[in-house]
């Protein structure tokens, strides 16, 4: 066999086809380490004042998204570029597709608007990586997000992934900062100022402690009287919170709230049911029967049939005004 064209294209295309790849590889591995540094950079610049929490959950979504476009670009040139080095005339090949993506285009409205979609999310800022939100009716925390796609997990560990079309409403519980709302029922008998002096300190005392004054920027406070209800006083409570850390204080503060009240004596109601029954008839009461109606209300069934015909054997013929006759001789 005859190795020489063998040797003669290596020598030239398989060289600098071996160049594209090495300069491939390198690109990725910049790109992987360059992006977030550049991301991060903007980012800091753009969101001075928020929080570091923040400014990392937009730098991780922007670096993500950004490396895999960059990847995807890099990878068709390359392809291109190779087939290119093989002896295959890419120029009709990236007519058709050229057609192909147009062709795809007019068919695949939905996929452009997945993207545009994620176009608009990305640039917006309406929520990144880590953040808990509620979208197309579910909640959960967004693992990853891409120009197509959201992909969430639930509390219940299940992964939804939602086409970016179909997101019409982004509701964000963690942008920035969380909030402690809350109702504690009280029994009717509470005296209101004594119980919503009992709240106001367990919540101070709760924001000064040195694990929950990290998680609690205001610390909760009774706001109003907020309902009177079927079995008691429901009083609202208010606080801010890091994101995320709003659930955790709630379940902390109810805590400690129910500690507190039973020390103080102040009852937290559960459903109560009252049944009234008639009053008792007096002792000297007796019953008396109704009296008899008089006559001229009586009812026709009520008239008393005339008496028998003295002649034995003769037949008695109903009275006209008898309406039931209870015998008939024949």
């Amino acid at each position: 066999m005859d190795w020489t064209p063998v040797l003669a294209w290596l020598s030239s295309h398989g060289v600098r086809t071996l160049i594209v790849l090495v300069v491939f590889g390198l690109l990725v591995f910049l790109v992987r380490r360059a992006i977030p540094h550049a991301v991060r950079g903007t980012v800091a610049r753009r969101m001075e004042g928020k929080h570091e929490e923040e400014i990392e959950k937009r730098v991780k979504t922007l670096s993500s998204v950004l490396i895999d476009l960059v990847w995807g670009i890099a990878i068709i040139a390359v392809v291109m570029i190779i087939l290119s080095e093989v002896g295959i005339n890419i120029a009709p090949l990236l007519a058709g597709l050229g057609i192909v993506g147009i062709a795809v285009g007019f068919g695949a409205q939905s996929l452009i608007r997945d993207i545009v979609a994620g176009l608009f999310i990305l640039l917006e800022n309406q929520y990144c990586v880590g953040d808990w939100v509620q979208i197309a009716s579910i909640g959960g925390s967004v693992e990853e997000i891409s120009l197509r796609r959201t992909v969430l997990r639930d509390l219940d560990g299940t992964v939804h992934v939602i086409p970016n079309g179909e997101i019409k409403v982004a509701s964000n519980f963690t942008r920035e900062w969380a909030r402690v709302n809350m109702n504690i029922s009280v029994a009717y008998d509470t005296n209101l100022d004594h119980a919503i002096a009992v709240i106001n300190s367990v919540g101070k005392e709760m924001a000064q402690e040195t694990y929950w004054r990290e998680l609690i920027l205001k610390a909760p406070e009774a706001l109003r009287v907020d309902k009177l209800g079927d079995s008691g006083i429901e009083i609202r409570i208010l606080g801010d919170t890091k994101p995320m850390r709003q659930w955790e204080v709630m379940g902390e503060l109810r805590k400690r709230i129910k500690k507190t009240f039973d020390e103080a004596g102040i009852e937290i109601p559960w459903p109560h049911t009252k049944v009234y029954f008639g009053s008792l008839p007096p002792a000297d009461f007796t019953a008396v029967a109704p009296p008899s109606p008089p006559q001229e209300f009586r009812t026709p069934y009520e008239e008393v049939l005339p008496p028998p015909s003295e002649e034995e054997g003769s037949e008695q013929a109903p009275s006209p005004g008898m309406l039931c006759p209870t015998s008939l001789t024949i």
